[in-house]
C-alpha cells in the first residue's frame, strides 16, 4: 500500500493541461444523458479526436455511493447499473480519456470503499477528501462538486442549534462510513451520539419516528428522498455542519493506475472544472430522479 500523498501528479496534470484546455469545449459525443432528450451539450462543442488507447487498459469500472440522488443511484430498469449526474460525469470522461468507464452498483458505500482499496473497482465517481481514504486511492484536483452537510430535524420538533455542542445531549443518526470533513469527524467522535445505519431512507425514517433527535447529511440528496418517501415533514437548519468537494479518485491497486493514465484523468478533471459541464450533469439527474419509480 502506498504511504500518504494526495495526488501531487494532479497538480502535475494541472500545470501540463495550461490555460488553453480552459478553451476548450466538450465534445457532443462525450456525453450521454441520463436525462431528458432535450438536455444535450451546446451544438457549438467541435468533435475531438479520442486520445489513443493505453496498454493494459481496456476499460474502467467506477461505483460510489448509490443513495445519493441526482449525484448517483440504481437503474430502476438495471439495478446492476448507476446512474445520475456522476454516472453522466463518468461518460464524459471516457471520452475525454479514451478509455470505456462502466459506472456500476458494487453494495452499499461502505462496500464501495472496501472494494477500492482491494482494486477491484478502479474509479469512485464523487468521495470526500479524508487522510485516511489517501492510503488506498489517488484524489484529482480541484473538486468537481461542492456539497453542504447539514443537520436536518423534525420540522414539529426542532432542535435548538447554533453551534456543534448545542448536539452534545441529543441522540443523532447518519449513514455509515461517511464522513463530514476532518474537523468534525473528529469531534463527532469524541463529544456526540450518533448512530449509523445502512441507508438513507432508514436514517430519515428513523428520524420521522422520534428514534433520533436529529439527521446529519448533505442537503441535496437527503431532500430528494424525504420528498419521494412522505412521512412527517423535516427541515435542514443552518449554519452547515461542512462544505466539501466532491473528487473523482482512482484506486493505488487498479491495473491502470499508470502515470499515463492520471495524467489524462488530472487534464480531464481540469477542464471539467473550467466548462462547467457538472452543472448540466446535475440538472439532468434532478429530472431523472423524479421521472423515476423506486426500487
Amino acid at each position: 500500500m502506498r504511504r500518504l500523498a494526495v495526488s501531487s501528479f494532479a497538480l502535475i496534470g494541472l500545470a501540463v493541461a495550461g490555460p488553453a484546455s480552459a478553451q476548450t469545449a466538450p465534445p457532443p459525443s462525450s456525453v450521454q444523458a441520463s436525462a431528458a432528450p432535450g438536455a444535450l451539450p451546446s451544438p457549438q462543442a467541435a468533435p475531438q479526436t479520442p486520445p489513443a488507447p493505453i496498454a493494459g487498459c481496456p476499460m474502467l469500472v467506477a461505483s460510489g455511493n448509490p443513495q445519493y440522488p441526482p449525484y448517483l443511484w440504481r437503474d430502476p430498469a438495471d439495478e446492476q447499473k448507476l446512474v445520475g449526474a456522476n454516472a453522466d460525469l463518468m461518460q464524459w470522461l471516457a471520452a475525454e480519456i479514451g478509455i470505456p468507464i462502466e459506472t456500476r452498483y458494487v453494495g452499499p458505500w461502505g462496500r464501495v470503499q472496501e472494494e477500492m482499496r482491494a482494486g477491484r473497482i478502479d474509479l469512485i465517481a464523487g468521495a470526500f477528501f479524508t487522510l485516511p481514504r489517501t492510503e488506498y486511492m489517488d484524489y484529482f484536483h480541484p473538486a468537481f462538486r461542492e456539497t453542504r452537510s447539514v443537520i436536518w430535524t423534525r420540522t414539529a420538533a426542532p432542535v435548538t442549534y447554533k453551534r456543534w455542542s448545542d448536539l452534545a445531549p441529543k441522540q443523532g443518526v447518519t449513514v455509515i462510513n461517511n464522513s463530514f470533513g476532518v474537523e468534525f469527524d473528529n469531534y463527532a467522535r469524541q463529544s456526540l451520539k450518533i448512530s449509523q445505519v445502512a441507508s438513507i431512507e432508514q436514517a430519515i425514517l428513523m428520524l420521522q419516528r422520534g428514534r433520533a433527535d436529529y439527521l446529519i447529511y448533505e442537503d441535496t440528496p437527503a431532500e430528494a428522498y424525504a420528498a419521494r418517501n412522505g412521512g412527517p415533514a423535516i427541515q435542514p437548519l443552518m449554519p452547515a455542519i461542512a462544505r466539501e468537494g466532491l473528487y473523482l479518485t482512482l484506486s493505488h491497486r487498479s491495473r491502470c493506475n499508470s502515470p499515463e493514465l492520471r495524467g489524462r484523468i488530472a487534464r480531464a478533471v481540469y477542464k471539467l472544472s473550467q466548462d462547467r459541464v457538472m452543472n448540466r450533469f446535475v440538472d439532468q439527474g434532478f429530472v431523472l430522479w423524479r421521472k423515476q419509480p423506486s426500487l
